[in-house]
């Protein structure tokens, strides 16, 4: 917060306070205050209690005959530097160039996803276009959460230079990514380097562009579409990875029996189809180059830091440094227990769902149907969490009881899929249907968590840069994500495992944000000095 602006609260919180008790009485605002937060009405009573004993005090020394002060006497004997700005109200307004701004954003969100999970759907394709191992396939969707390993040299970036610099430099790593991927050399091992290679450049754009989403919703967004923005801004790179679960299938054909891969490998044995397959595959690497170039050439055109004037009080304010905002950070217990109940469910989630095919090969999904299974759930949590966001929106104050249900839901869902997959120990039906039904509302109920839990980390912590709070979760959740892909490559063999991961980090969240106290400090600013 600026020196003026905590000028002028100060000398005229007694005021204000009455004037906002009268207003929030007005619009009912003060029955959820009370019961959100007891402290702030005490403090805005106190104030008022303040403000009429002060004039109490002036109408008795006015009768018992006081003489009043001089205009010198009046004048304050310490003077707030830079006195004519810190008179002056913050002005707020927002632009509509706001929402081609998150449009921008939001597709190269979708890219980055969809590049990052492009071999998961298409994994048996894979192994018999390129001969990988199903632990190279692993190792592909690993990128991902590796390229977060320099998360602190962007969030810096972020925090210095403005969102565009960082974003640019995301950009351009996903480009130079793409372009790899798609490089026609007729080596097989080369080519396989250079998929590597190529992943491992777009996850390098991971941490700016699943980071930032909140930071661009709280600097060009008012706060009654907060939240909403950063459901879009944040779920939409999950939206990606899900349009990858169709658009690999459906263009990049399955070899002829996709229940088994070993029997698969036996079952082709012409050139002349794996000739095929190799060619729609590089047929969906160049579509999505294309795709990345054509963003990359927009936000170099057209993509601001901020807007002239910020939409709310809170954008304006000004905010923790860089190294005092990592120390606050690491050293708030509050903090680091949201922090696990976001990362523990999201990563393990994430590195499930790249690897969902093998999940259900032995299930004898077809690669199609899993493809279709992944892509609803999914679409379901983006959905939803849009929803919930809005939600959340009109009713402020409520996201921890937003979450405990969420993660109360990812439970339940969770742990039904998993006896569903060991229908022979649990006798329970394991048909198309439930594993459809179990599936899409765990991902529902996971997915659409994500901007809740970022809305409410960004509240407890303030006023540290919503940048760097979103950068440090992300990458937990990113190191999560590793952390199980990695013991994924050594052990591909059975993965019933990796169903009880996500059920037990589920319950894990669960229990976390039930013991967690929240706290509203952007919004109580936001309200009670604009109102």
């Amino acid at each position: 917060m600026t020196t003026g602006l905590s000028f002028k609260i100060v000398t005229t919180s007694v005021q204000a306070c009455a004037v906002q008790l009268e207003l929030l009485q007005r619009h009912g605002l003060l029955l959820f205050l009370w019961a959100t937060d007891i402290e702030v009405i005490y403090i805005c009573c106190h104030c008022v209690i303040e403000y009429w004993t002060s004039r109490a005090d002036y109408v008795v020394s006015q009768a018992m005959g006081a003489a009043s002060s001089t205009e010198g006497e009046r004048e304050p004997l310490i003077f707030p530097p830079n006195p004519e700005t810190s008179i002056q109200p913050v002005y707020s307004r927002v632009y509509g160039r706001r929402w081609l701004v998150l449009t921008l954003f939001s597709l190269l969100a979708f890219m980055q996803g969809m590049v990052w999970n492009t071999w998961g759907p298409i994994q048996n394709s894979a192994i018999h276009a390129y001969d990988f191992a199903k632990s190279d396939i692993a190792v592909l969707v690993l990128w991902g959460p590796v390229g977060f390993t320099p998360w602190l040299l962007f969030m810096w970036l972020m925090d210095k230079k403005g969102l565009r610099a960082s974003l640019l430099l995301s950009v351009f790593f996903m480009v130079m990514g793409a372009a790899l991927r798609s490089v026609p050399v007729p080596d097989l091992q080369l080519r396989r380097w250079l998929i590597h290679g190529g992943q491992l450049l777009n996850g390098l754009a991971g941490p700016t562009i699943m980071s930032a989403g909140p930071l661009l919703s709280t600097t060009w967004f008012a706060p009654d579409q907060r939240a909403t923005a950063t459901a879009v801004a944040s779920l939409v790179s999950y939206l990606g990875a899900a349009c990858s679960f169709i658009v690999g299938p459906l263009l990049v054909p399955a070899p002829n029996d996709t229940t088994s891969v070993m029997v698969a490998r036996a079952v082709v044995s012409t050139d002349t189809q794996i000739n095929h397959i190799r060619d729609r595959i590089q047929l969906v690497l160049y579509a999505e180059f294309g795709m990345v170039a054509l963003l990359f050439a927009a936000v170099l055109f057209y993509f601001p830091s901020r807007p002239p004037i910020p939409p709310s009080v809170a954008a304006a304010s000004q905010r923790l440094r860089y190294s005092s905002s990592i120390c606050r950070l690491l050293s708030n217990f509050r903090f680091l227990m949201i922090a696990l109940a976001y990362a523990v469910p999201t990563g393990v989630m994430a590195g499930w769902s790249g690897v969902l095919d093998m999940i259900l090969t032995p299930a004898r999904v077809s690669q199609v149907d899993a493809g279709w299974i992944g892509f609803w759930s999914v679409v379901g949590g983006c959905v939803f969490g849009v929803a919930m966001a809005r939600f959340a929106d009109s009713i402020r104050g409520m996201l921890k009881l937003i979450l405990v249900l969420m993660m109360a839901g990812a439970s339940l869902a969770s742990t039904w899929f998993t006896l569903t997959c060991l229908t022979r120990l649990t006798h329970l039906p394991s048909t198309a249907a439930t594993l459809y039904t179990s599936c899409i509302v765990l991902g529902i109920f996971i997915n659409s968590s994500v901007p809740i839990f970022f809305e409410l980390l960004i509240e407890t912590v303030y006023p540290v840069p919503e940048g760097i709070t979103c950068g440090v979760v992300t990458f937990l959740g990113n190191l999560v994500t590793g952390c199980l892909l990695f013991f994924l490559t050594f052990y591909t063999t059975e993965l019933s495992w990796l169903n009880w991961c996500l059920t037990g980090s589920c319950a894990f969240s669960l229990v976390l944000i039930l013991f967690f106290r929240e706290s509203y400090d952007r919004l109580y600013l936001d309200v009670f000095v604009s109102v």
